[in-house]
């Protein structure tokens, strides 16, 4: 029975899980993004996001508590350099978890874990779009619409057939 055992223990001994987290999260701190397994970016998210909070206050005695967790120094300089002050505003929750699908060699869920601030596709809005419109129907009401759907359907039917006819040359050709 599993009373009261919290966390994930991923099928290691502590020892060994203590040191794959860290050097996973040293991995995640100096690249931003990193690629695992669902239950390990999960189990990550917990032990790193801690360690974020910490280096928010750069002192020694912080630095210190991350690095007896992290045990690399390039790791904790980068952290309290680069990092926090990308997240001094943000209250929690600084990595992402997306899910990329399925390991081809023993079907795990796999999924790509990083760092929120340092994500650039899903940046801030850079400004509101202001578009007026009105409620009365114009001259371009549903039926310009319909004829403009209709005309672009016909572009893209005519460029498949225009793939097809090359792909059939190149077949002949060979």
């Amino acid at each position: 029975m599993r009373h009261g055992k919290k966390f994930n223990h991923l099928s290691r001994k502590s020892a060994h899980r203590k040191a794959m987290l860290s050097n996973m999260a040293c991995s995640l701190i100096e690249h931003k993004r990193i690629n695992t397994t669902v239950a390990k970016a999960k189990a990550l998210r917990g032990f790193v996001e801690p360690l974020i909070t910490k280096s928010k206050t750069d002192s020694t005695h912080s630095r210190r508590l991350v690095f007896s967790k992290l045990k690399n120094k390039y790791a904790v300089t980068e952290l309290f350099r680069e990092v926090a002050p990308k997240v001094a505003d943000r209250e929690g929750g600084y990595t992402r978890i997306i899910r990329t699908g399925t390991r081809l060699g023993d079907n795990a869920e796999m999924c790509m874990i990083e760092l929120v601030d340092f994500n650039e596709l899903y940046g801030k809005e850079t400004g509101k779009k202001t578009t007026r419109r009105s409620r009365r129907g114009g001259k371009s009401g549903s039926k310009g619409g319909a004829q403009a759907t209709t005309a672009a359907a016909a572009t893209a039917k005519a460029g498949d057939k225009k793939a097809e006819k090359k792909d059939d040359a190149k077949k002949e050709e060979e």
